[in-house]
């Protein structure tokens, strides 16, 4: 029994297969038959694949909408997605254009609200329009650094070409020590042009048909007016003043301490120097080393520690045990020293003259 059932359901099977294939063929025939009707047409069109799944496969977003194949979207960008969409419009860039992190964006990042710019995004503060440069300065003591700007104003402090800061003297021109020509001319300078309204109180430059002071400083030398016109004012010590000794004014040798004040002091005081004794003057300074200081010198610096508070020393060194007389002087100091000229009750400083600032006229 079981056997028969077999061979029908079989039997079946093998009518069903024979079936199909006669069909198929019936197919064939009539589309062959049908080749350029319209018929025909139309049934070979709903059988051909449809273009527009071609060109853009099944589960591929289209780059155009605006987003980007599934292997670049990581982890990361599905975090940050529905957190920056589901937020208000930021304020910063505005609602109707890309943000950073998006996949249109293009920069640049604006910079966010209350956040400063970097240094030199502002063609001004580049340029150095706004800030002044004080580069040259560096290193230079910050007690010191006001002296120097301030008669930079009036333009009394030039310095010696052979001097100038150069690649293998990096540091600033104005740490490195003053000649003995060169501080005569600041000094010369920065005295009558402190004073250029009281032509009265003015030093008057060497004349080249004069005799000179010292050997070594002829009328052709550049700063022989400057140089002439001190000694003839009594100002530093030559044959003109009765030091049989100097001789030589040695314009290329570093200035040093004691010189830096027996030159500057007769003009702040404008009287004739005190007496003095090394025991004096070390019961008013202090000075550890006051026996090594030349006696004319010493004169000098008894008088400065009348001028109190405007005192030489003081304005350039600070405070100091040790004087130190032989040491040489950088331009720095020497700036701190003709920044003022007067006594302890009148005198008149380099800022008082400068020109004013256009804030300030306002």
């Amino acid at each position: 029994m079981a056997y028969s059932k077999n061979r029908l359901v079989t039997g079946m099977i093998g009518r069903t297969k024979d079936l199909r294939a006669i069909l198929g063929a019936l197919a064939l025939s009539v589309l062959t038959s049908c080749a350029g009707s319209p018929l025909g047409d139309n049934v070979q069109q709903s059988l051909e694949a449809d273009p527009q799944l071609e060109e853009s496969p099944p589960f591929q977003t289209s780059v155009e909408e605006g987003t980007v194949d599934s292997q670049t979207v990581t982890d990361a960008n599905l975090a940050e997605t529905p957190e920056r969409n589901s937020g208000p419009a930021s304020s910063e860039i505005g609602a109707s254009g890309p943000e950073p992190g998006d996949f249109t964006f293009i920069g640049p990042i604006p910079p966010k609200s209350g956040e400063m710019q970097s240094p030199g995004s502002n063609d001004n503060t580049a340029n150095g329009n706004t800030q002044v440069d004080t580069s040259d300065l560096a290193g230079i003591p910050i007690d010191l650094q006001s002296y120097i700007r301030d008669l930079q104003e009036i333009e009394v402090l030039s310095l010696s070409t052979s001097l100038q800061t150069t690649e293998s003297q990096p540091e600033s021109p104005f740490g490195q020590t003053i000649t003995r020509r060169e501080y005569a001319r600041w000094l010369f300078d920065s005295y009558n042009t402190i004073y250029a309204d009281e032509p009265g109180e003015r030093l008057r430059p060497g004349n080249p048909d004069d005799e000179p002071a010292f050997q070594d400083v002829s009328a052709a030398n550049p700063d022989y007016e400057v140089i002439q016109g001190l000694a003839e004012a009594g100002i530093i010590p030559s044959a003109f003043t009765g030091n049989s000794t100097a001789v030589n004014f040695q314009p290329d040798a570093p200035l040093v301490r004691e010189d830096l004040i027996l030159w500057k002091v007769p003009l702040d005081t404008q009287t004739v120097l005190p007496t003095s004794t090394p025991e004096a003057v070390t019961q008013a300074w202090g000075f550890q080393d006051t026996a090594s200081i030349d006696p004319l010198a010493l004169r000098a610096i008894a008088a400065d520690y009348q001028l109190g508070d405007f005192s030489n020393v003081r304005r350039a060194f600070g405070y100091t045990t040790l004087f130190r007389p032989d040491k040489a002087v950088s331009r720095a100091e020497a700036a701190a020293v003709l920044w003022r000229f007067g006594t302890q009750t009148e005198g008149r400083t380099a800022a008082e003259v400068a020109p004013m600032p256009p804030q300030a006229r306002n």
